[in-house]
């Protein structure tokens, strides 16, 4: 059985040797590159299911290296690994093509969670689409914009994320600790408080829909709900 192939491209080689040898105990197969450059290159030969990038690179950076790759491959997917988290960034990667970004330091099971995600939806060709629409609301996860009728506001990161991740699960339960390894990549009881407050938030900015409802499932997670008034 032919196992999926990961690009990773990292500079540190520390970090990639341990990332490296994670991902091929979880049964990848992983080549490495320690440049954009290199990573350009090894991407034509190896033709893998997925990159895995981090961003600051000598040579050629990780979003020029995407740029280059996206001209004649714009369906792989692509995670970027980043120590930068400015607005400004995330929106440049998701413009050139980035599918998904992780926060260094981050923890290889979340990264693991990731890249499997990604190659699920790659392989059911679902296009990953950073803009979501579902019923009167709309979320445009790269400039964290959340539309509810003709209202706009301005979304933190964390909030983009949780939103994000109850948008692609409408009228699912989706699990606290699933939406705490997306935003602190752990399940620690300790953020399960602050993980409460950022829902009591999005749920008044939900409160304004007229389709939807973000209920609570005791000891579980959340569900976003999608009602219509009766005529």
């Amino acid at each position: 059985m032919r196992k999926d192939k990961i690009l990773l491209v990292e500079d540190d080689s520390t970090l990639s040797f341990i990332v490296q040898d994670a991902l091929t105990r979880e049964g990848f197969d992983v080549v490495c590159a320690s440049n954009g450059e290199f990573g350009l290159k090894l991407f034509k030969e190896a033709e893998p299911e997925i990159i895995v990038a981090d961003v600051m690179m000598p040579k050629m950076d990780g979003f020029e290296m995407v740029r280059l790759i996206r001209l004649t491959a714009p369906s792989v997917p692509v995670l970027f690994l980043t120590a930068r988290t400015a607005l400004d960034d995330v929106v440049k990667g998701f413009e050139l093509g980035a599918n998904d970004y992780i926060r260094k330091p981050f923890q290889i099971l979340e990264l693991v969670v990731r890249i499997k995600a990604l190659l699920k939806r790659n392989s059911h060709g679902i296009a990953e689409d950073t803009n979501l629409i579902i019923a009167d609301c709309s979320l445009d996860f790269a400039s964290q914009r959340l539309v509810i009728g003709e209202e706009t506001i301005e979304l933190t990161h964390t909030e983009a994320v949780i939103i994000d991740e109850l948008f692609r699960h409408p009228n699912e339960v989706v699990e606290a600790k699933t939406l705490m390894y997306r935003i602190w990549q752990n399940d620690d009881y300790n953020n399960l408080n602050r993980l409460h407050g950022f829902i009591y938030k999005l749920r008044k900015y939900l409160s304004k829909s007229t389709s939807l409802t973000l209920l609570n499932v005791r000891g579980i997670g959340y569900k976003l709900a999608t009602w219509r008034l009766q005529d």
